[in-house]
């Protein structure tokens, strides 16, 4: 079975990627059947020719997980569509002090909202 996987290439610690269409039995820097482009995860550069990555899935390539997300997030000149993740991670501490103020703010404006609707009754009687 053929398989669309990354060959790793580059120093220690500084890896730059091949992706290729290899058969599945082989070793990760075998001999492989087409090289289809290449992806540097540091600096977020990819070149991919997408065109033949989808022929290849059309024949019966199975793409690993990290190809199907580069395939499905490529542009169609061949380059990544990077989006880079703005939610902040929280500590523990800081989820439980923001839910809180959450919950305080939530029971505020309930507070609100029953004091606005009694205010309307008592003009209403009037």
């Amino acid at each position: 079975m053929l398989k669309i996987r990354l060959k790793r290439m580059g120093a220690k610690k500084n890896p730059s990627y091949r992706i290729i269409v290899i058969n599945s039995t082989t070793k990760r820097e075998g001999r492989p059947v087409q090289e289809l482009g290449y992806y540097n995860p540091k600096t977020k550069v990819m070149q991919l020719d997408k065109v033949s990555a989808l022929d290849w899935v059309k024949k019966g390539a199975q793409p690993t997980e990290t190809v199907a997300y580069l395939i499905k997030n490529c542009n169609d000149d061949g380059t990544l569509n990077y989006q880079k993740k703005e939610t902040v991670k929280l500590s523990k501490k800081a989820q439980a002090k923001a839910q809180a103020e959450a919950e305080a703010k939530a029971k505020a404006e309930e507070e609100a909202k029953a004091a606005a609707e009694a205010a309307e009754e008592t003009t209403a009687e009037a």
